[in-house]
């Protein structure tokens, strides 16, 4: 693994294990829970939509696993808490593994296309991690916030 991977991996891990702290403080009762906000979803759903994004942009785009993403289903997606933090931890054992001796450089061959990637220059393994990061930081914040508010709220009633 290269030093550049490591210190990607050590920022993706932190997001995800905070996110599953904030479950597990919540409970199953809470963690599945929305804020009062149009769209608002629960942080059951951001964490499994977090874990979608590693499987699809680091084990389908990126190592070439048989892409299974239903990405709507992830928004919507509730239950307890534990096995989500366990299946969470196992996300980021296989990204550990999925990333340990990948050429960084390297272009993704066939990946998708966003209207956000670069055209003037080939999209990397490593724009793929550091877009799974991206989300990962993206979503632990947004999930801080929706834990603030469903704790507000419960004050409140």
């Amino acid at each position: 693994m290269s030093d550049e991977s490591d210190d990607l991996l050590l920022f993706c891990d932190r997001a995800v294990r905070e996110m599953g702290d904030i479950l597990l403080s919540l409970g199953d009762q809470l963690a599945n829970d929305r804020p009062d906000l149009a769209g608002a979803n629960s942080p059951y759903a951001i964490l499994n939509h977090c874990l979608g994004v590693i499987e699809y942009w680091i084990g389908a785009v990126v190592v070439g696993r048989p892409d299974h993403r239903d990405r709507d289903a992830e928004f919507t997606a509730s239950g307890p808490v534990a096995p989500l933090v366990a299946r969470s931890r196992e996300a980021l054992a296989r990204l550990h593994d999925d990333v340990a001796d990948l050429d960084l450089g390297a272009a993704v061959e066939g990946g998708p296309r966003k209207p956000w990637m670069p055209t003037d220059r080939p999209f990397t393994r490593r724009a793929a991690l550091v877009h799974v990061l991206e989300e990962l930081v993206q979503h632990h914040g947004h999930m801080e916030l929706t834990r603030d508010i469903l704790l507000a709220r419960e004050v409140s009633n």
